[in-house]
């Protein structure tokens, strides 16, 4: 039974909260050219009308429009601050709760959420509503973390600072707010159930590297949420600061959390062209 009452946004990672705007960034720096990469090779371009869900500062949003040349993007996100200040033509901003009942701004030829369901409950509802928005020929992509340490033997992942708070992390996150990274192995499963087909996964891991984006992204993401974490027991102040130097440090050997992404298409009417899940349209032959 769950057993937590915060949210994301609220108890950790307020967008209020000085710096927060950026924290997100260095973690955009680290997947952007990732995720972009797979919505273009999925076909995102020109005559695509786009929902980018949970869309944070914006940087997939935009870069959809500048890069992809998609015809517009609906951004949403409970909180649109970072979203709202920097305008641009076809980018349209809804703040709202995607959990909600009534959440239904229409249908579109691509549906992207990235790091957003492992922090909400009842995730075959969501990503069975999330489906629901994707129109005949359309695409649902979505992407959240997967902890590649977790509940393996010390002798695969010997214990290092880092590996220490990031377990807290995980603990503490899921305790307060109910993030839940376990579950999104089974994506692959919950979009075929949707009705998608075909469905395909990649996974991708950014190298822990002094200084770099990933490792900036972490070392802010303890910070925020350093009262969780020490709630859990499992680390004190010493062993986070511990572990932020050690990820500054060229002594660190560690793996980052991955970014695992799944795709599927909703079935098109009969005379739509046919699609190839990892190229987009393909010839039907």
């Amino acid at each position: 039974m769950e057993q937590f009452g915060g949210r994301y946004g609220e108890d950790v990672f307020r967008p209020e909260q000085a710096g927060e705007g950026e924290r997100i960034d260095f973690g955009a720096l680290a997947y952007d050219a990732i995720t972009m990469a797979r919505l273009r090779a999925l076909g995102a371009g020109p005559g695509w009308r786009c929902l980018d869900v949970g869309a944070g500062t914006g940087t997939v949003s935009r870069r959809l429009l500048a890069e992809a040349g998609v015809t517009s993007v609906l951004a949403v996100d409970r909180d649109v601050r970072f979203l709202s200040e920097r305008p641009l033509p076809g980018l349209d901003v809804l703040e709202t709760d995607v959990t909600a009942p009534d959440f239904d701004p229409g249908r579109f030829r691509l549906v992207h959420a990235r790091f957003v369901l492992m922090h909400l409950p009842g995730h075959d509802r969501l990503i069975t509503r999330l489906a629901e928005l994707v129109e005949p020929g359309g695409v649902l992509v979505l992407s959240d973390a997967v902890d590649l340490t977790s509940g393996l033997p010390d002798a695969v992942t010997p214990g290092t600072p880092y590996t220490a708070v990031m377990r807290a992390m995980w603990q503490g996150l899921r305790d307060t707010i109910g993030t839940d990274v376990g579950w999104v192995p089974s994506y692959p499963h919950l979009l075929r159930g949707a009705g998608l087909r075909p469905v395909a996964a990649e996974i991708h891991v950014p190298p822990l590297l002094p200084g770099s984006p990933i490792s900036r992204f972490w070392a802010d993401t303890w910070q925020r949420s350093r009262a969780a974490m020490l709630a859990t027991g499992l680390v004190d102040d010493a062993a986070v600061d511990a572990a932020t130097r050690y990820l500054d440090s060229d002594e660190c050997a560690a793996l980052s959390a991955g970014m695992l992404t799944v795709w599927g298409r909703k079935p098109g009417e009969a005379g739509q062209e046919a699609t190839d899940p990892t190229t987009g349209p393909v010839s039907s032959g």
